[in-house]
């Protein structure tokens, strides 16, 4: 990973979930890990004007928000970094609970998705219908 520093990606064992998942996404230091490992990917100002877009609950739409933070821009390797931030329990996949906290991965005060917008945002970028998003839109 050119230009990133491997430490930011320090993963939690897999089996973390539910509230010990809760606690890493909102945890001050791991979410500053991972915003500075998107802010390398990503420039800091876009997210900024993102979050602050969708800033209010139930106004989250992943595809302008991928647009406007320029990761559709951006090629298939820095991608798949960004879905390395996003992945905190290095899994291979985003489940359900990890998209909830989404946004933290962008900055460490981006709020959660509402229950409402994680299921959409799931039920959409969920291809196979395993209740998980892997790297490969699976």
């Amino acid at each position: 990973m050119k230009g990133v520093d491997p430490c930011l990606f320090i993963r939690p064992p897999p089996y973390l979930s539910g509230p010990f998942l809760h606690l890493l996404h909102t945890t001050p230091h791991l979410n500053s890990a991972a915003e500075m490992a998107m802010n390398s990917i990503l420039n800091a100002a876009d997210i900024k004007k993102a979050l602050d877009a969708f800033a209010a609950a139930d106004s989250f739409d992943h595809k302008k928000f991928f647009e406007m933070v320029g990761l559709k821009a951006k090629s298939a390797e820095d991608v798949k970094k960004a879905f390395l931030v996003l992945d905190a329990d290095a899994s291979g996949f985003i489940e359900e609970e990890e998209l909830k906290f989404v946004l933290k991965g962008f900055a460490s005060d981006g709020r959660d998705l509402t229950d409402k917008e994680t299921k959409a945002f799931l039920n959409e970028a969920d291809k196979d219908g395993d209740g998980m998003i892997g790297i490969d839109g699976k």
